[in-house]
């Protein structure tokens, strides 16, 4: 009777069910979490979309499951906290929690960064166009080539939309190449420009005011969602949390969407993207394509921005440093540091940061933009 009540509970338990499928991801999972934590790889977002890996990929826990028409039986847990992502509600959420910690100033007080953010979108249309090419249907390679804006919510945002298939391996690629943003971006950034160019001192922005700051918000939202009425979620909450931010009048809002909304819907963001990528879905020949891609589309968006620089520097008389332009990716503010470090490196006294936030900022509304071209182009 003891030996049959051992065999009843090893029959129904995970460990007679699981695939060698399974033990992969369980693998990956782990080393995503070792990369969070150990290398600091993007740890907010990548720590929960690696533990959702695990969970998912954990045989009969039913996470993920769905609810069966005409059954009592409830959906798992992340089934129901990945309808935000399904429904396109956490990476909105989390748009206006970067919104209240922007500062557009930067961007304000010079627009021409707006050139340089446009010219970081190139890899985007490059890798959709090569996507394409290698045999991907058009939705799935726009959804992959957004990869190249180095704009996690918007991959995610417009993936959910496009090719929900390919959710996972796209989330994963995207936050994978914005944690290695420091080791991608400098040799580019030494490739494509001369050390002359690289020494450029720019001058101090001019001081920017609180009228323009609030109005930039509203302006923004009311342009692009003309324009693009598919953009209106992201551009619209982005814009919102920054008006809370520069209005000065709802202090407690501003500082709710920084911090406890934005860190609340990371948690549920990751963990369902993460589980997502059930062994079934993620271990395929196409995985690997789309992390391939992924990292030539950021690639050929650095060389966008940083050619784009070269042309402003050319017109500017040598006035603007092309390393700025490299900032075009939409990575706040960790791009903006690496153009920083580079132009230092070259020029012990040079201080780029504040002048690369702004081609920076204007890399998010650039993906944002992008996202809501291709949706227009593509969505159902």
């Amino acid at each position: 009777m003891f030996l049959d009540a051992i065999k009843t509970i090893w029959s129904g338990s995970g460990f007679a069910a699981i695939t060698w499928k399974e033990l992969i991801m369980i693998v990956v999972a782990c080393v995503l979490i070792y990369l969070a934590i150990a290398k600091k790889f993007e740890p907010l977002l990548l720590l929960p979309i690696a533990f959702g890996m695990l969970l998912v990929n954990l045989p009969l826990s039913g996470l993920m499951a769905e609810p069966v028409e005409g059954s009592t039986e409830p959906g798992g847990l992340l089934y129901y906290l990945y309808l935000g992502v399904k429904l396109g509600i956490y990476p909105s959420l989390i748009f206006l929690g970067i919104g209240a910690m922007t500062d557009f100033g930067p961007l304000i007080a010079r627009p021409s960064g707006l050139f340089m953010g446009a010219g970081a979108q190139f890899g985007i249309f490059a890798a959709f166009i090569i996507a394409s090419a290698l045999g991907f249907k058009p939705q799935e390679a726009a959804s992959i080539g957004i990869i190249g804006g180095a704009d996690g919510p918007t991959a995610i945002y417009l993936a959910t939309r496009l090719a929900p298939d390919l959710l996972s391996a796209i989330a994963i690629a995207a936050y994978s190449y914005m944690a290695l943003i420091p080791m991608i971006q400098p040799p580019l950034m030494r490739l494509l420009t001369t050390k002359k160019e690289r020494e450029i001192k720019m001058e101090q922005l001019r001081e920017v005011s609180k009228l323009e700051k609030i109005c930039f918000p509203i302006v923004v939202a009311v342009f692009c969602i003309l324009l693009l009425p598919s953009v209106a979620p992201l551009i619209g909450m982005l814009m919102l949390g920054n008006l809370f931010k520069e209005s000065g009048v709802v202090d407690r809002i501003s500082d709710t969407a920084q911090n406890a909304l934005i860190n609340i819907v990371t948690i549920f963001l990751g963990v369902t993207v993460g589980a997502t990528a059930s062994a079934e879905k993620f271990l395929r020949p196409q995985t690997l394509m789309i992390i391939g891609l992924g990292l030539m589309a950021f690639m050929f968006s650095t060389i966008g921005g940083l050619l784009m620089g070269k042309l402003m520097c050319w017109l500017s008389g040598g006035k603007i440093n092309p390393l700025i332009g490299s900032a075009g990716v939409s990575a706040v503010p960790m791009a903006a540091r690496v153009s920083q470090i580079e132009g230092q490196k070259a020029n012990k006294s040079n201080y780029l940061l504040m002048h690369a936030m702004g081609p920076n900022v204007a890399g998010v509304i650039g993906s944002a933009v992008a996202a809501g071209i291709l949706l227009a182009l593509f969505g159902k």
